[in-house]
């Protein structure tokens, strides 16, 4: 029954490719995505410092409550990320303390909030990550309804169970299922032209020739007058 389910996640991105995308800032894997895939600049890291990579176990709840969450928590896989849409509602926490520490102790990867969280002194202190829309004290609520492993999507952007979390400081990032594999080929390529470019800048051989060359296309003279 939609909005009442529990679904079984028939696919599940690879650890090898979990750790693939390890090493590649968030930006580049963006960059390659053509800018048009983001978590939204809403959802921020809430935990001091460490990178989230890992699976989507999804889960789709209303405002306020994190009955479902619970439930997720139970079927979760070591290196799973609990991805949460509950609509961006920031009037109750939907995980706190109690949660983290029992997400740490399955080997969880981290969680993705679309929503508000609490505790946030142990949580900003520690490794784990946690991304959310903001900060309340008021708890949550346990009634339902909500759904597991169905896809959902944050700020535009879609995440089927089973597809690849990243998250750095600079936010969040779904990489597809199906193009994992060639997102990460194209990320790579460009995280090796940026360090060849801050070489270049280190040795004072940087190239900015393109700025006039695109200014030029655009009908503006670069030669100051």
């Amino acid at each position: 029954m939609v909005g009442l389910q529990i679904l079984k996640r028939q696919r599940r991105i690879s650890e090898r490719l979990v750790q693939a995308f390890a090493g590649v800032p968030v930006a580049n894997i963006s960059d390659c995505m053509s800018r048009m895939t983001a978590g939204g600049p809403r959802l921020r890291p809430m935990h001091k410092s460490g990178r989230l990579g890992g699976a989507a176990l999804t889960v789709k709840t209303r405002p306020g409550d994190n009955l479902m969450i619970h439930k997720a928590l139970a079927l979760a896989e070591p290196g799973d990320v609990i991805v949460v849409d509950a609509g961006g509602d920031l009037t109750n926490a939907l995980i706190g303390e109690l949660m983290v520490s029992y997400a740490v102790s399955r080997g969880i990867a981290g969680f993705v909030m679309n929503g508000a969280i609490r505790d946030l002194d142990m949580i900003g202190s520690g490794s784990f990550p946690v991304y959310a829309a903001g900060v309340t004290h008021r708890g949550p609520y346990k009634d339902g309804p909500g759904e597991i492993n169905v896809p959902v999507a944050i700020d535009g952007m879609v995440i089927h169970p089973g597809d690849l979390m990243v998250g750095d400081a600079d936010g969040l990032l779904c990489v597809p299922f199906d193009q994992a594999e060639a997102i990460l080929a194209a990320a790579n390529q460009k995280s090796a032209a940026e360090q060849k470019t801050l070489q270049n800048i280190a040795a004072g051989r940087h190239d900015t020739s393109w700025v006039d060359a695109a200014l030029q296309r655009i009908g503006c003279d670069p030669v100051p007058r």
